[in-house]
């Protein structure tokens, strides 16, 4: 196939963007509805004995059955004659931007919630296949798709159906790290195949490694022989529930696995009590400094009163300080909350001076000009005068709105993190839901696409998570103007 070929007189082939095994993968434009899309096209003539006109059919058929958002899309199949004369089959898919988690491993491990994240989603694609009884058959990281809304399961092409038998040519394809030991043996096909790979893939993303690092047949049982399946270690933060779920998915036996949905249970579960544990913390941490800024009001207040008060007696003084450090006024209020820190340290200057005078003893207040009354400008006779203090500086105050310069990106992503983890630590949003709109906006930053397409694509993420109950409308509100910041910045850096 070359560019500007075109399939059915419909799909004009525009760039090659990947290739493996027998087939190619194009980027294309469907001249009916005018729409861009992916095209899985048979690299080679159909009419050979390898099949793979068969194995064409049988994705296109499986996906089509798969209806799931975090699973690929299949519009289409067809046979046709290409202008040289080849026959040619393929199966055309909705176009995804985004790059293979593969390529995200190769950088290192992944924090243990992101990893969870993943492994959920690809586990409800993969427990929804088995429903309809599907079973992938190659889940590796090449196949999951990290995008804008999300990481996505690719490839069917060797997928089978729930009991069925398959020959030996279905049997060799696959990539061995990820195949599971009954696969070995031609076993009837069973969804425990599609846990095993499930949790290879757990152990690399937490570890970049591969629990078997063997690369042939022979190597992989060899190596499955020396003793129980490895668990992932020395990751930061890894709840144990999670490392012994990856364990049990890489069971020789595929009556000792758990199923897909219970695979997303769990990491779903263990998310959202790391969520719990933080909001415990952050309880504390808030009640922690909400008594730090008592006390720092409370030593304001304090040197406020020496401050406005310079010429009393060392006596008086004294004994101001010593009241000042007893007990704080009635007129200071409660610290509510760190943003209005500034104001519990202001209030109490003006306050204090006047809380102060009935206390004062008939010397000391014949010393003292009224509060109300202005300062006099000390007779030629009269004792001097202490400087009058320093007017204080006045609090910055926001520029107005038609003048506010646009945050840049990274404070508009900043600013989107920021409401995720407070909406978290308040409980109005959940764990799996917020760690899930965090990946997919900075994979959006890292995505070579379009990002207003893919800023609408979160938007559609975060609608439907809200409609899902998984956020509050506040929370919501929030993170929409946030993504809204973040669209004006890539303009902005455009």
């Amino acid at each position: 196939m070359r560019e500007g070929d075109v399939l059915t007189r419909r799909y004009r082939l525009v760039e090659q963007i990947a290739s493996g095994g027998m087939s190619a993968i194009w980027r294309a434009f469907d001249q009916s509805l005018h729409r861009t899309v992916a095209i899985k096209v048979l690299d080679g003539s159909v009419g050979g004995d390898h099949g793979g006109r068969d194995l064409i059919r049988r994705e296109a058929r499986a996906t089509a059955r798969l209806i799931h958002p975090d699973a690929i899309e299949v519009y289409d199949y067809g046979e046709t004659v290409t202008a040289r004369g080849r026959l040619a089959a393929y199966v055309v898919m909705r176009l995804l931007d985004g790059r293979p988690l593969s390529e995200r491993i190769a950088e290192g491990p992944l924090p243990w919630r992101e990893a969870a994240v993943i492994g959920a989603r690809v586990a409800l694609v993969l427990a929804a296949a088995h429903q309809r009884g599907i079973v992938h058959r190659d889940v590796t990281a090449e196949n999951v798709l990290l995008t804008p809304e999300g990481a996505k399961l690719l490839d069917f092409g060797i997928a089978a159906f729930v009991g069925e038998q398959v020959d030996k040519r279905l049997a060799d394809f696959g990539t061995p790290p990820y195949v599971a030991p009954e696969r070995l043996t031609c076993a009837s096909v069973h969804p425990a195949v599609d846990v095993y790979a499930l949790g290879v893939l757990l152990f690399e993303m937490l570890t970049a490694a591969l629990p078997y690092p063997e690369t042939t047949w022979e190597g992989l049982e060899a190596a499955r022989r020396t003793g129980p399946p490895p668990a992932p270690s020395g990751v930061p933060g890894l709840p144990p529930e999670v490392a012994e779920l990856c364990r049990s998915c890489l069971s020789q036996e595929p009556g000792d696995r758990p199923s897909a949905q219970h695979v997303a249970e769990t990491l779903t579960a263990s998310l959202s009590a790391s969520v719990a544990a933080v909001r415990e913390t952050a309880v504390w941490m808030r009640r922690a400094r909400m008594a730090s800024v008592a006390v720092a009001a409370l030593a304001t207040w304090t040197a406020a009163l020496l401050w406005i008060q310079p010429d009393l007696p060392g006596p008086v003084a004294a004994a101001v300080s010593s009241r000042s450090t007893e007990a704080e006024p009635s007129g200071t209020p409660a610290p509510e909350s760190s943003d209005r820190h500034s104001g519990a340290l202001a209030e109490p200057i003006s306050e204090g001076s006047e809380s102060e005078a009935p206390d004062r003893s008939p010397a000391t207040a014949a010393s003292q000009p009224e509060a109300s009354s202005p300062p006099r400008s000390p007779g030629p006779s009269g004792p001097p005068r202490s400087p009058d203090p320093p007017a204080a500086e006045p609090e910055h105050t926001a520029a107005p709105a038609g003048t506010r310069a646009l945050p840049t990106l990274t404070q508009a992503v900043g600013r989107f993190d920021a409401a995720l983890t407070a909406g978290e630590t308040t409980g109005e949003i959940r764990a799996d839901v917020a760690l899930d709109l965090r990946q997919v906006v900075h994979n959006l930053l890292q995505s070579l696409g379009d990002p207003g397409e893919g800023l609408k694509g979160v938007r559609r993420k975060l609608d439907d998570r809200a409609r899902e109950g998984g956020l509050t409308p506040g929370v919501h509100a929030e993170l929409d103007r946030g993504l809204t910041l973040i669209g004006a910045a890539l303009q902005k850096a455009a």
